[in-house]
């Protein structure tokens, strides 16, 4: 269906070497898009990443390590796509400090808020916050040249809801782990930030959306599964091939009408 199709669109990923970033840049290569990588690690492969896409879709696909809080890397890489491209018609907004629980759960710090560290604070909102700002106000600049642009920032379904501390409370165990208030703090401003950039910039040819994925399986342990399924919905997690479509549909002209809007990826759990 051409309303989905990408083909021609630049689309720089922050982000890209994590779980998420790595599948929805399969998805979206799979569309034709010509693929930016950005992330502050290198580690994993993310270049020769890059290039297998480059490969399996016939398409432009590059990486780029840096870090979104560090202005001028940002802005030297967002001029060298401009250099190679002309344009980046689409920005998505993955790049965030997150402890999961889903992994290494034994390795968890205590996180109740009264013994939440100051310095951890200050780093999310330095990643999650200034950094989503420094990387976006590069881009907008761009997209304001060319008249036109796309958006998708991804927050969580704790920017929506309060996080449920009973998924991080495990049976036969004293221990009671806790999410962490940076993550819910900072994440919560993605909706608002998209509301406000959707409509600052709505009649300069420009959408933002913000999708919100929850739950996406990484490995997590029976224990944590099994208290997931119970909280859920639907009764399970969710795979990260279930974020190919909704992140396909937001990059593509088949959303051409959504902007300022919130795609809720999560099984029914803010339903609740």
């Amino acid at each position: 269906m051409k309303e989905f199709s990408l083909t021609n669109k630049v689309i720089l990923i922050t982000g890209a070497n994590g779980l998420i970033g790595r599948e929805v840049a399969d998805a979206l290569g799979s569309a034709g898009a010509d693929l930016m990588l950005l992330d502050v690690s290198s580690e994993d492969g993310i270049d020769n990443y890059a290039k297998e896409l480059s490969k399996k879709y016939s398409i432009k696909s590059k990486s780029y390590c840096a870090d979104i809080t560090n202005i001028d890397q940002i802005s030297y890489i967002v001029n060298e796509i401009i250099n190679s491209f002309r344009k980046i018609d689409v920005l998505i907004n993955l790049a965030a400090i997150d402890a999961k629980f889903d992994e290494n759960i034994d390795e968890i710090p205590k996180t109740a808020f009264e013994d939440f560290p100051l310095d951890l604070w200050n780093k999310s909102i330095e990643v999650n916050m200034t950094g989503t700002f420094n990387i976006t106000q590069q881009v907008v600049r761009q997209m304001l040249k060319q008249k036109c642009g796309n958006i998708i920032n991804v927050a969580s379904t704790y920017s929506l809801v309060s996080p449920n501390q009973n998924l991080y409370k495990f049976d036969g165990e004293d221990r009671q782990l806790f999410k962490p208030i940076d993550y819910v703090a900072t994440k919560s401003m993605i909706p608002n930030f998209t509301r406000y950039l959707a409509t600052f910039y709505g009649k300069s040819g420009i959408r933002v959306n913000t999708i919100v994925p929850h739950g996406v399986v990484n490995n997590a342990p029976d224990k944590f599964i099994k208290n997931f399924s119970k909280l859920s919905p639907l009764g399970r997690m969710c795979s990260k091939e279930e974020l190919r479509g909704p992140f396909i549909f937001l990059a593509s002209d088949a959303s051409s009408y959504m902007t300022g809007s919130t795609l809720v990826i999560d099984g029914g759990w803010t339903a609740w």
